[in-house]
């Protein structure tokens, strides 16, 4: 069961910096706390969405069991993510002892879906996937309209729709920051025609929720998890709003002057919240996680 899951002996399998270990660790010791609240057996078969470079994946991937199975799923090129790319780090775990376990796909998730409602089920409804997980994947949607219809394909093959996502809620003072900044960022992002930013597409727990009710999708239970101590989450989302870059995205895509002028108020809320942290930047904390189980 994911209570007796050794955090760093999986996080050891996870392609990082031996220098700074502890990163990794707390990553995973985030993830399997998530799992928790799942309630996820071992000889599962589970369909990830948003996979990134593994780091639930491998979670997932222990707490199945050698009779379970994780099929691993994200669409960004493999040569997408830093400081290691999506394809450096799924080889690296595959090369490792959970690698059996994992089947890692490079495609849409409506693509996937898609492909499999044309493939024969000899087993029924055995074949579908025990349950379908996305662990702070729904933000990098282009749209809630995608995640709407993600959703109701999953409803076809999946029993169970696993979710965790950042709550826009911060129970710590020092993760308020987290939360500005990823209202900041995503009123930037909802300016562009495409985007490749962690943060595409806000969407509050309520707003999940009613996604998937309309998709057919009963809630079994929710909720909310204050961010993990040593999660760096929140301290990267801030230093990419008050970064450079940040300025020239804002003047390369924004010209309506009030449209502007909003982007910059929060962003300078974001940047005074931080100086309301006793360690400034080095204190900044990652804001609550939602976590919740749909039938």
């Amino acid at each position: 069961m994911s209570t007796d899951l050794n955090a760093a002996s999986i996080a050891r399998l996870c392609l990082h910096d031996h220098t700074h270990f502890a990163i990794q660790h707390v990553q995973t010791l985030h993830r399997i706390e998530l799992l928790q609240h799942w309630n996820l057996h071992p000889g599962s078969k589970v369909l990830e969405l948003g996979c990134g470079q593994g780091d639930c994946t491998t979670v997932l991937a222990s707490a199945v069991g050698e009779d379970g199975k994780v099929v691993a799923l994200d669409p960004a090129e493999l040569n997408y993510g830093s400081p290691y790319t999506l394809g450096q780090a799924q080889s690296h775990i595959s090369q490792g002892p959970l690698g059996r376990r994992i089947t890692w796909v490079q495609q849409a998730p409506l693509d996937y879906l898609s492909s499999l409602s044309h493939l024969p089920s000899p087993g029924g409804a055995n074949e579908r996937f025990d349950a379908a997980v996305l662990a702070h994947s729904l933000w990098y949607f282009s749209s809630p309209s995608l995640v709407l219809s993600t959703f109701i394909a999953l409803k076809q093959h999946s029993k169970r729709l696993l979710l965790a996502e950042w709550s826009l809620v911060a129970t710590h003072a020092s993760a308020q920051p987290h939360v500005l900044a990823a209202l900041t960022q995503a009123a930037l992002e909802s300016q562009k025609p495409t985007s490749e930013s962690n943060i595409r597409t806000v969407l509050a727990p309520k707003r999940i929720i009613a996604l998937a009710l309309e998709a057919g999708w009963q809630l079994e239970r929710e909720t909310r998890v204050p961010g993990r101590e040593g999660l760096l989450d929140g301290q990267w989302e801030v230093a990419a709003v008050l970064s450079d870059d940040f300025d020239r995205e804002l003047k390369d895509h924004v010209v309506d002057e009030r449209e502007r002028g909003y982007i910059l108020a929060a962003r300078d809320a974001c940047e005074a919240s931080v100086g309301c942290v006793p360690e400034g930047m080095k204190g900044v904390g990652s804001m609550d996680v939602w976590v919740a189980s749909f039938i």
